[in-house]
């Protein structure tokens, strides 16, 4: 039976922005793209499907596999736009606003069940280090490499999140479209620090969206590029114009704000269940509040040094040092009084040099 037609309009019932299908064989290149960014260090120490082997030969975790169902779910409608930046305000990335991926999952669940109901093996595949989704999407003819690195489609750019399943079913390929960016290079200057460092090569040792998920000390020259945000950055899908249409669609609606004080004064249990959808590297909440305070110390708020200062004498160094920063970027006399009263106290070597690395600041 060929179950093409009947994936397709399951895909489109189920509210794929994208659709397309394509064999289980090794991604070849991708392997070797991603072979050169650890070799290079433009990995910085990501995990996801970077330090996977798997990531580029789906047979390896799923030896029965024949073809990869990809799907793609636009979340702009759901998403809004943070709009501009406000005192005491943190700003979230439009696919981190909500748990889209659990729309995606149901939608992808019913293409599975297509599958399912002919006797065949499906396995659902979502932010997953078993498969590099981005090239199977590629494969599959639901868009086209973008220079930002990311999948564009027509009509939405790469404001969508993409999902795969993978089944023993034998199932006819789409064609990869041929597309690509042309001579637009408008997400290369888009980006604040500079990470898109040639047409489709991302360091990610540069990039804001990479720090506000990786544990440990944001680097210091990267946090004022920080700006508000909290979580994740949205400036090279902005800049996008196949996705400008759609984007501009959904401004109206505002979304994607957290109050930086309720970051820093709720309890770590509480953060964490109201930012369950978020990626926070082992679950712990102090690196939450580590944006919350570089955030804070970019935009202030009335009570921004006073929230700050309350943070130096913190029993975590990392959120010490991220507080002195911010004090030394909001400045005035109340901050540098609550900078020198914990410089003559402080024990940490590395706190006590961003202690007076913030002092000269402010």
């Amino acid at each position: 039976m060929d179950l093409g037609p009947s994936l397709a309009a399951a895909a489109e019932s189920a509210g794929l922005v994208g659709y397309g299908v394509c064999d289980a064989s090794p991604f070849g290149e991708a392997a070797h793209s991603i072979a050169d960014a650890n070799d290079s260090g433009r990995a910085a120490g990501l995990h996801f499907t970077y330090t996977e082997p798997a990531a580029t030969d789906v047979t390896r975790s799923f030896p029965w596999a024949r073809s990869i169902v990809v799907g793609a779910w636009s979340y702009l409608e759901q998403a809004g736009s943070p709009g501009p930046q406000a005192a005491g305000s943190g700003r979230v990335a439009r696919f981190a606003t909500d748990e889209h991926y659990a729309d995606l999952r149901e939608a992808l669940a019913r293409l599975a069940g297509v599958l399912a109901a002919e006797g065949h093996l499906a396995e659902i595949l979502i932010d997953d280090n078993r498969l590099v989704d981005r090239a199977a999407a590629v494969r599959a003819g639901v868009g086209w490499w973008g220079k930002n690195t990311m999948v564009l489609a027509p009509g939405i750019g790469p404001w969508m999140l993409l999902g795969s399943i993978v089944t023993d079913a034998a199932l006819e390929a789409t064609e990869p479209m041929k597309r690509d960016c042309g001579s637009c290079e408008a997400c290369l200057p888009a980006c604040p620090t500079g990470a898109l460092v040639v047409p489709g090569v991302l360091d990610a040792r540069l990039c804001l969206a990479y720090w506000a998920q990786a544990p440990g000390t944001i680097p210091v020259e990267l946090r004022e590029a920080m700006a508000d945000r909290v979580y994740g950055c949205d400036d090279c899908l902005e800049a996008c114009p196949p996705g400008q249409r759609a984007l501009d669609e959904h401004s109206a609606t505002r979304a994607g704000r957290l109050e930086l004080a309720e970051i820093l004064g709720a309890d770590s249990t509480t953060l964490l269940e109201r930012l369950s959808h978020f990626y926070v590297p082992k679950r712990n909440a102090r690196f939450l509040r580590r944006n919350a305070l570089v955030a804070l110390g970019n935009v202030g708020a009335p009570d921004a040094v006073a929230i700050a200062a309350g943070f130096l004498g913190h029993p975590d160094e990392l959120l010490r040092s991220h507080a002195a920063w911010a004090l030394g970027s909001l400045g005035g006399p109340m901050a540098r009084a609550a900078l020198g009263a914990r410089a003559s106290v402080e024990r940490s070597p590395d706190v006590g040099h961003e202690i007076s690395q913030a002092l000269v600041k402010a």
